[in-house]
């Protein structure tokens, strides 16, 4: 029996293609995704190359192929024919043995710490989910299970997880895509940040990720995906039928263009939280992420999607939401695919293009590392409110 890693086996891709791990065995050939997908260039001489995330793929390709080959010699120990199929489902969802079962303090005592921390929903999320896909992986919930190796391990197989299946996907017949790097750095976010806490405690002596700063990367975060105005202009002057979801997706990216506003910020809008200035409706608000404080003024595209509503923001899943947006941006003849967070990026760009400054931008959006107080943004918005009346200036 052996085993290789090779690139793009059906020879289809166009761009980036997959490394899968290809077995033979009596004359019979299979195949395993590794969920890695590079170019033909950037793979020579069986290692991944030219790239700047090379180690840590290597790595990771190498962790997968050392617990194929262990599930492989486990395997053929027992003298059965091989079970492909199995082998498969034990490479990508590991067997727990009833040792590692009733080993579980790490993973309770991390459990535990959620009802002591501080956390805001949308970050508390974050780490639930985290626990919750580190229960599913099994191989790492005791204290001595956390090695740095075991972390690489871990990595390689979140790399594995799909997200979830989309209408599309359904009736093209086709898997939904793995989770995103951003995803697997944000597990990794959350897991060291309790594992800190634990060190803090005395519970550990160290923290294993001291050791792999760097390792596990976000993605590409030097550019943002962000619309030109011609493009804004194109999504405004879209009318879908009145009263369907698509206008009212339609309106909530209006009113994100306009306002910079976060998702989760724009769901719990509340225009009693706001009061009326020299005719301009202005307030203080908190990010619901962060906590941090940010200086808000509703220019006119975004109170005409108000006064639509009753002055409320109609209520809908981010999912959905996401889902629509991709359509309404085909309708627009965008070809980028649009995301409710593009909206908040189209804010800064378009703010900044306007000449406010960037630490007004800032200001605007509550991009800070500390939590300002509601007293700290009142001195700020001198600076904010006349930035906000300049962009509505541009309106006119």
């Amino acid at each position: 029996m052996k085993t290789t890693i090779v690139y793009d086996h059906r020879n289809r891709a166009k761009g980036e293609g997959p490394l899968e791990i290809r077995i033979t065995n009596s004359g019979a050939v299979y195949y395993i995704a590794t969920g890695i997908r590079v170019r033909r260039s950037e793979w020579k001489h069986d290692e991944i190359v030219n790239r700047d995330d090379c180690d840590m793929l290597n790595r990771r390709l190498t962790a997968i192929k050392k617990r194929l080959d262990d599930e492989l010699s486990a395997w053929i120990e027992t003298g059965l024919p091989l079970d492909m199929a199995e082998i498969k489902r034990r490479v990508m969802r590991p067997v727990v043995t009833d040792e590692q079962k009733s080993r579980t303090d790490m993973y309770e005592w991390m459990k535990a710490q959620l009802d002591i921390l501080p956390l805001k929903d949308g970050t508390l999320k974050h780490y639930v989910t985290m626990i919750a896909r580190l229960r599913e992986y099994g191989r790492m919930m005791s204290w001595r299970d956390l090695t740095t190796e075991n972390i690489y391990q871990w990595d390689a197989w979140l790399h594995h997880i799909r997200k979830p299946a989309r209408d599309a996907d359904v009736k093209a017949g086709r898997e939904p895509d793995y989770i995103s790097d951003a995803a697997v750095y944000n597990y990794h976010k959350c897991m060291k940040a309790l594992i800190s806490r634990a060190v803090r405690f005395g519970i550990v002596d160290i923290n294993p990720y001291n050791r792999l700063r760097g390792e596990f990367k976000r993605g590409d975060r030097d550019t943002v995906e962000y619309l030109t105005t011609e493009e804004m202009k194109a999504i405004e002057n879209i009318h879908p039928v009145p009263g369907s979801k698509m206008a009212v997706v339609r309106d909530l990216f209006v009113f994100q263009m306009y306002t910079g506003m976060a998702f989760s910020d724009m769901q719990r809008f509340d225009i009693n939280n706001y009061r009326l200035d020299n005719g301009q409706w202005v307030a203080v608000n908190e990010r619901t992420k962060t906590g941090t404080a940010y200086i808000s003024q509703l220019l006119p595209p975004a109170v005409e999607v108000l006064e639509h509503y009753g002055m409320k923001i109609p209520k809908i899943t981010n999912w959905r939401y996401n889902e629509l947006l991709k359509y309404l941006g085909e309708v627009a003849g965008i070809r980028k695919r649009i995301t409710s967070h593009m909206a908040r990026h189209t804010f800064a760009t378009w703010a900044l293009h306007n000449k406010v400054e960037l630490h007004v931008v800032s200001q605007m959006l509550g991009h800070t590392n500390t939590t300002m107080t509601q007293r700290y943004a009142k001195t700020l918005g001198v600076d904010v409110r006349a930035a906000f009346d300049e962009l509505k200036k541009s309106l006119q």
